[in-house]
């Protein structure tokens, strides 16, 4: 599968810094098991969790790094710092991927300091500050702007976008290299595993899977459920996520219960059986203000379903509006509703859309593409340093 030199003593020793486990079974394991079997020893350095087995039976070796993702205690912080410059020392990678913003911050910092030259980020999941309109976001734009500036591109290092959008952001504020700039597409979707699936008799359920946070446009979903019902459409609306406390967009699970007990909703908390949610689904939607690149809608194209996504960064690397589903304006349930409605009204659009989403998953979004990919960028980091 992979394109990389092959080591000719020991085998080079590739960590990858995360902030929690469970990402990274999501995102990044397909990548890692596809670094081992190019001869890779593979470390993931992360706060460790309920995953933390799985990565040891995939033959990966982990380390704890019990940092907080959205603290700014200046203490805390420091100790994270030191926890990664000690790991750095203690295990000398050849080649490390920073993946969000403190990894790619803490991580660079100790890169310089061990003088580790391999290096790739992956500013995956910074929408936050880039994007959003919130006073915190506002105050934090600039610091970051210079702190990324500082350590996001040191010479000889590569950064990965996940989406268009990103990249050409990021060059047009000057926070990277055009020469170093990468553009892999997220996680990509095994679909050896994602089986085209008809679509079930009766009535038909549109299901968002995603954490439960109001960036994720969960609440223009309530409210577009509330704008059909009024209108007579009969469908089911399904939330399949978790909330998320350490996110200051977190939905409180209280406010879930009420929607599903006011019958404008039914959630499932976390699932990890996406695939026969998909089976019992007509559409998956997910009008969120801002992605990376959206796994959930990767799935749902595999699994040829139409999708309404908003037309924000991320959500229209996948979806083109009028082919494989709906694009609509972020934040406006009514234009929501309508799309939803459209779709709802016509199994035949459902299923053009559903198939036209395969083989587009087929063409541009699989895994093993996504693998192949990044192993070339760890090979041209091997041969360059």
């Amino acid at each position: 599968m992979a394109e990389i030199r092959q080591p000719t003593a020991d085998p080079p020793r590739l960590l990858y810094l995360i902030t929690v486990d469970w990402f990274f079974v999501s995102h990044f394991l397909e990548r890692a098991e596809a670094a081992r079997q190019a001869g890779y020893e593979v470390v993931v350095m992360a706060r460790l969790g309920a995953e933390a087995e799985r990565l040891r039976a995939a033959g990966l070796r982990v380390v704890d790094w019990p940092v907080a993702r959205s603290g700014v205690n200046p203490l805390r912080e420091l100790r994270s710092l030191w926890r990664v410059v000690r790991a750095y020392r203690r295990l000398r990678p050849t080649l490390v991927h920073h993946v969000a913003l403190k990894p790619i911050l803490y991580g660079s910092i100790a890169a310089r300091l061990c003088g580790i030259r391999r290096v790739l980020n992956a500013p995956v999941g910074m929408g936050f500050v880039f994007a959003s309109g919130r006073p915190l976001a506002r105050l934090m734009r600039p610091l970051m702007g210079v702190a990324l500036r500082a350590l996001l591109n040191p010479p000889g290092s590569r950064v990965v976008f996940e989406n268009r959008d990103d990249l050409a952001a990021a060059e047009r504020k000057r926070l990277v290299r055009p020469d170093a700039a990468v553009l892999i597409r997220g996680a990509g979707i095994d679909l050896s595993r994602a089986p085209v699936l008809p679509e079930p008799s009766g009535r038909p359920r549109v299901l968002l899977v995603a954490r439960m946070l109001w960036d994720k446009g969960v609440g223009e979903l309530v409210a577009a459920a509330r704008q059909l019902k009024a209108a007579g459409v009969d469908a089911e609306f399904v939330l399949v996520g978790a909330p998320d406390a350490e996110n200051r967009a977190c939905i409180p699970e209280q406010q879930l219960r009420d929607w599903q007990s006011e019958g404008l909703v039914t959630w499932l908390g976390h699932r990890d059986d996406v695939m026969t949610l998909l089976a019992g689904a007509a559409i998956v939607t997910l009008p969120s203000y801002r992605e990376g690149l959206p796994k959930s809608l990767l799935e749902a194209l595999a699994a040829a379903r139409p999708v309404v996504a908003t037309d924000v960064p991320g959500c229209r690397e996948v979806v083109i509006d009028g082919e494989t589903g709906f694009l609509v304006p972020p934040r406006d349930p009514v234009r929501l509703a309508e799309a939803l409605a459209a779709l709802l009204g016509s199994a035949e659009l459902r299923q053009r859309f559903g198939a036209a989403g395969r083989r587009l998953a087929e063409q541009a979004f699989s895994s093993q593409q996504v693998c192949r990919e990044t192993m070339r960028v760890y090979s041209r980091l091997l041969e360059e340093g």
